[in-house]
């Protein structure tokens, strides 16, 4: 794959000159066309660079609104460093990053303002930077010579977020991966239904020169009937916003006549939902892959119909193998191991020098994740290394437990972790959200146990009202052991 040498925010420059009047993003009654938001773009560039000048640290909140694409592509424009800030994570994780990143500036929103007062970074609000003559001069932390364009920080389910160093390359040529994969053109209208703006949805609209309308609204069939009205053609949402979506008793009455396909990814999608969403819209709906190690996409499924289960093969550019957990050989088709992968979009490191690689002298990435590819080099995650464990000399990932649970007809949601055990090693519990008062933690485990190999029998299943998630819909299974240190009685 040929990576054009250009900054990522050259692409809209460009695409503004070759569509001008194409909108480019929409939100409720808001809409920038392609011209209005490179002027909007170069005029508050022009403000930071007179402020700070190039080769400062600047933060801006991911929030669903065009004002984070104004101060996105305008901070890299001025010859500084974007971090991304999730509105949605904790005051803790908020100010580590900007501790750690060491950001001079930083557009936010009141909420978060109010929750940040009082540290090292100069605060302005997001709305700021459609207004240009409110930002403030920030404080000029210098990055190093050659500056990275983007930090942007992993989601921290295992501990603290790691800052993962983006370059311009790695940027442009995600863009372009992305909007190949899931075929955007000019004449593409994308519904983005997430709860905070990803990179990876700007940049590839962006390089296409598609029309991004904006939902904020955390209701999946107002989304959905959205993308009817405004006749869409890619309709964006987390998982865990389309498995509600097709349990709700107003799915039978959506249709997405112009819809061509419903792009999920964060986390996996039960096969049930998706295939409950394909019969009613008639659409496939395809999963992807990725890691804010890799800008982040490397896999995507392949329309018109892809395979559930899988997230796809690798997108172009991209190679992806799986090796041994232990000894790092190289595993034949449908074998199990820890994913690797390598390509263009692969990060230059982290931000923290002290923070292990996890790129090897031939710029193989070792992902974390456990998977199979197929003949075809199709993947299928299993789980990740650091949530599987060993009963007995079995490797057991809690995800394949899960898709059995989820099968159960009386089981809302779940989620599987492992509690030590002094004769196997480790044993699988399940918390579980019920749909009904009349379904049994017995009954859940005798479904189970009788559908899956003994290494991979419940030991204890929890019921509960609700299961902790974290913004992106991912469980946090380490902090979730918590529910079974309690007497078995209690279930």
């Amino acid at each position: 794959m040929s990576v054009p040498a250009i900054h990522i925010d050259q692409r809209l420059r460009q695409t503004a000159e070759r569509l001008p009047s194409r909108p480019a993003i929409r939100c409720g009654e808001t809409t920038f066309t392609y011209a209005e938001l490179e002027a909007a773009v170069s005029r508050l560039a022009a403000k930071l660079s007179e402020s700070t000048g190039p080769g400062a640290v600047i933060g801006v909140a991911n929030i669903l609104d065009p004002a984070f694409a104004v101060a996105y592509y305008a901070i890299l424009r001025s010859g500084n460093t974007v971090v991304i800030l999730n509105p949605l994570q904790s005051e803790r994780i908020l100010t580590h990053v900007l501790q750690a990143a060491e950001a001079g500036l930083a557009f936010v929103t009141d909420e978060m303002r109010a929750r940040l007062s009082g540290g090292d970074t100069e605060l302005v609000p997001v709305a700021a930077a459609l207004e240009p003559s409110q930002v403030t001069a920030g404080k000029p932390r210098r990055t190093k010579a050659e500056p990275p364009a983007c930090v942007l920080f992993t989601s921290g389910t295992t501990g603290l977020p790691k800052g993962v160093l983006l370059s311009h390359r790695n940027l442009v040529a995600n863009a372009a991966q992305t909007a190949r994969a899931h075929r955007l053109s000019a004449n593409s209208l994308t519904v983005n239904h997430l709860p905070a703006y990803h990179l990876m949805h700007l940049n590839s609209a962006v390089w296409a020169g598609a029309t991004q309308v904006l939902c904020t609204d955390p209701d999946p069939v107002v989304a959905t009937r959205l993308a009817g009205q405004v006749q869409a053609t890619h309709y964006y949402s987390l998982p865990v916003r389309l498995a509600r979506l097709a349990r709700d008793a107003r799915l039978r009455e959506l249709r997405l006549d112009t819809v061509r396909a419903v792009l999920s990814g964060g986390a996996a999608l039960p096969p049930a939902a998706a295939s409950a969403l394909t019969d009613q819209f008639g659409v496939p709906v395809m999963q992807g892959y990725g890691l804010a190690e890799t800008s982040p996409l490397t896999h995507c499924d392949e329309p018109p119909w892809p395979r559930y289960g899988s997230v796809g093969p690798p997108v172009a550019g991209t190679e992806c193998r799986i090796v041994d957990v232990g000894t790092g050989a190289v595993l034949p088709a449908g074998e199990k191991g820890e994913v690797q992968v390598r390509g263009p979009q692969v990060m230059l490191g982290y931000l923290d020098p002290a923070q292990p690689s996890p790129v090897d002298a031939e710029g193989w990435l070792s992902t974390g994740d456990i998977g199979r590819v197929d003949d075809e080099g199709y993947l299928f995650l299993v789980d990740r290394i650091k949530d599987v464990f060993k009963y007995d000399n079995h490797l057991v990932a809690p995800a394949e437990i899960e898709a059995v649970l989820a099968g159960h007809p009386g089981v809302a949601d779940c989620v599987v972790v492992d509690t030590p055990d002094p004769l196997h090693g480790g044993v699988a519990n399940a918390l579980v959200v019920p749909r009904s008062a009349d379904v049994g933690a017995a009954g859940i485990t005798e479904f189970v146990n009788a559908r899956v190999p003994e290494f991979q029998h419940l030991a204890r299943v929890v019921l509960t009202d609700s299961i902790p998630r974290g913004p992106g819909g991912k469980t946090r299974r380490g902090q979730l052991r918590d529910f079974f240190r309690e007497p078995a009685a209690s279930d």
